[in-house]
């Protein structure tokens, strides 16, 4: 009998994403094993697990999905994972926490097609902004930026020693060149801003966090985009479904653009299920992260 293909799903939170389990389903997997709690200790026995039961026939049907909420713990899984595979029997992995990678990838390769197409620059040229830059997608965006060339702060709403620390994190783990800021004040927000040429918001659900006063003062913006999809919006004047429409309340900023979070999500769910289609359709095993989503994100805008 044929073998159906399973998806291991680890999780080192109470519980896998629903949209996880929903997009996995939709790429094809006949099975879907979902992990909760799992510790960085136990990802090679699990992998082991996985990957000895099934023969080499099995092998190329099975592939492991890494979940969380932190970016570091799941590039780590995703290494240890690797690391416990024993040749030929090797399956693929994808690691996405909170659909930060994909959504990470999706926006950054959104506002790159806008800056390309309105402004003839590169993300290398330009000065960018993450608000909501400590959290999984914020630092997710910020490193993909950062990695692209663009010179990119990351912006938390408290506290700049946040910001300073998830920066040195992340340029450690990835050679990136981030920086960090605070911005809690429209003042703040409106200094950050007045020599940007790129916004990502990437803050939560249902928080405004550049009101049309701060908007004002972007003396270069040229390309905004936000992932908040619940209302208020994050970026005031950018619609859900924008891509690449007048940034209205920019006025000083000549051509400034807005991407908004439908037509990211767009790209981000098409992103999702080639890659999760991907695992199914290799010859070889693939071990996919936020640099995998980047490239294929910057094939489908």
């Amino acid at each position: 009998m044929e073998k159906r293909s399973i998806l291991h799903m680890l999780d080192p939170m109470p519980n896998n994403s629903p949209f996880d389990v929903n997009m996995a389903l939709d790429a094809g997997f006949d099975v879907l094993m979902p992990y909760s709690n799992v510790k960085l200790e136990s990802v090679p026995g699990l992998t082991q697990d996985a990957i000895f039961s099934r023969g080499p026939a099995g092998v190329k049907k099975t592939a492991l999905f890494i979940g969380g909420r932190d970016m570091g713990l799941a590039i780590d899984m995703l290494k240890s994972a690797r690391q416990a595979m024993v040749p030929p029997f090797e399956i693929s992995v994808f690691a996405d926490p909170s659909g930060a990678f994909t959504t990470a990838a999706a926006l950054v390769a959104c506002v790159e097609r806008e800056l390309k197409q309105k402004h003839g620059k590169e993300l290398k040229e330009c000065k960018a902004l993450v608000f909501g830059g400590t959290g999984p997608v914020g630092i997710a965006t910020g490193v993909i930026a950062s990695l692209a060339g663009a010179e990119t702060t990351l912006v938390d709403h408290l506290s700049v020693e946040t910001a300073n620390d998830a920066a040195k994190e992340y340029n450690r783990r990835f050679k990136a060149s981030l920086q960090g800021a605070v911005a809690g004040s429209d003042a703040e927000k409106a200094a950050l801003i007045a020599d940007a040429d790129i916004i990502f918001c990437t803050a939560k659900a249902g928080i405004q966090v550049l009101n049309a006063g701060v908007l004002a003062q972007a003396k270069q913006l040229k390309v905004a985009g936000d992932v908040n999809a619940v209302p208020p919006l994050g970026i005031d004047g950018i619609k859900l479904k924008d891509f690449g429409a007048p940034l209205i309340h920019a006025t000083q900023s000549k051509g400034a653009v807005g991407v908004g979070s439908l037509a990211v999500g767009d790209i981000k769910y098409r992103l999702q299920n080639v890659l999760l289609k991907s695992m199914l359709e290799t010859d070889k095993p693939l071990y996919l992260d936020f640099r995998d989503a980047f490239s294929k994100a910057q094939t489908l805008v």
